[in-house]
């Protein structure tokens, strides 16, 4: 199953390169200051054609494959973590209505999505249901051929800014949340939704982090997406596919603290010589090179995987976002230190890089949650039953 980028990535990762150290980069240290969500770069991207990556072209889409996305969210997170969520939940928030959506709402929604006129976000987690999303308790009513929703979401990724969102709520209580979850379709002009809250967080600071709230939100019972029932298996599905996304912003954010340690440590001077003349910064900077490079190869691999659906795709995506999250924090902590005390203060990049890699080892799946993926895979494989 080949995976090794082709011409056609390397043009794409040299096109948004240069887009990114051009347009990006220079406004980074701003949206982490500020916590400002960088409407000039949606539109940017949006102009660029760079929001409409994971959509077929009959909806207005690019239709590139896994690995070119991968690329785009990696070089932008390479720049800015922040700006690389703008691909990355774009392609969350579509993915339940690409996996299971009718032809009539892929129609209806899709175009605009692809094209940047409207972004969209997936509402899932809610205060007590993390990790565990069966324990999700939101409620969606059927009332006649409408449904009301009544319930919140927590830590939801641009639920401020998202123009319609992917929710899902309980159609039967009694059930719960692995047979009794329904996935809707919400504009966010409806009456009844609000996002009260955004939160003030650590980095990735200018992608808004929002609590949402459904006060008897009555939406069609159209935007039913599949069958009730259906949420948790679509849930499950979507997130197969979009943690890759968050392995693809690690890496990037790993290969950004590398590049500005290389170039700190070869123009530093210390006890009259260049900091990269001394072996104990080479063999940091060659270790920071060959994870973030190993990380790389993963998430690529995994990467081909999706797109020839593999039966083993969460074994595949959870072990390269484990891997990937794991190095991006571990890279950026010793590109702080390879700065000394100068990665340590906003003059330089590697401590906001520090920050935003944190994030990768937290959403669409801790870490934990991951090597548990992983680990019931192998079990699998092995012929061991669950839980024996």
């Amino acid at each position: 199953m080949p995976y090794l980028p082709t011409a056609d990535h390397d043009e794409l990762r040299a096109v948004v390169r240069e887009l990114a150290d051009e347009r990006v980069a220079p406004r980074a240290a701003e949206i982490d200051e500020k916590g400002e969500f960088p409407w000039d770069l949606k539109e940017l991207l949006a102009q660029q054609d760079l929001l409409g990556t994971c959509f077929e072209e009959r909806h207005g889409g690019t239709s590139l494959d896994t690995i070119a996305q991968c690329i785009l969210v990696e070089e932008l997170a390479r720049a800015d973590a922040t700006t690389s969520l703008l691909p990355i939940v774009q392609k969350l928030g579509a993915l339940p209505i690409l996996l299971a959506g009718s032809d009539e709402q892929k129609d209806r929604y899709l175009p605009r999505l692809a094209s940047g006129e409207w972004l969209i976000a997936f509402a899932l987690t809610e205060a007590a249901a993390g990790s565990d999303v069966a324990a999700n308790r939101m409620r969606a009513t059927a009332d006649g051929d409408h449904y009301l929703l009544n319930g919140s979401k927590r830590f939801i990724t641009h639920g401020s800014v998202a123009n319609v969102l992917t929710v899902f709520a309980l159609t039967d209580q009694k059930a719960g949340g692995r047979k009794g979850m329904s996935a809707f379709i919400v504009e966010t002009d409806t009456p009844g939704f609000a996002a009260p809250r955004v939160e003030h967080k650590m980095g990735i600071r200018g992608s808004p982090t929002a609590e949402l709230t459904f006060d008897d939100v009555r939406i069609p019972a159209a935007n039913l997406i599949g069958d009730e029932g259906d949420g948790f298996k679509i849930a499950m599905e979507t997130l197969d596919r979009s943690r890759l996304s968050i392995a693809a912003q690690a890496v990037g954010i790993a290969q950004g603290a590398l590049d500005a340690s290389v170039s700190y440590a070869a123009e530093r001077q210390q006890f009259g010589q260049r900091v990269s003349e001394f072996q104990g910064i080479q063999w940091m900077l060659a270790d920071m090179a060959s994870h973030t490079e190993a990380a790389r190869q993963l998430t690529y691999a995994a990467a081909a995987r999706v797109d020839a659906l593999a039966p083993d795709l969460p074994y595949w995506t959870s072990s390269a976002k484990l891997v990937a999250g794991d190095t991006a924090m571990k890279v950026t902590t010793d590109a702080v230190q390879v700065l000394g005390g100068y990665g340590y203060i906003t003059e330089y990049p590697v401590e906001r890089m520090m920050r935003d890699a944190k994030i990768t080892q937290l959403y669409e799946g801790t870490q934990q949650i991951q090597r548990l993926i992983v680990a019931r895979q192998l079990l699998e494989r092995a012929g061991v039953a669950k839980g024996g």
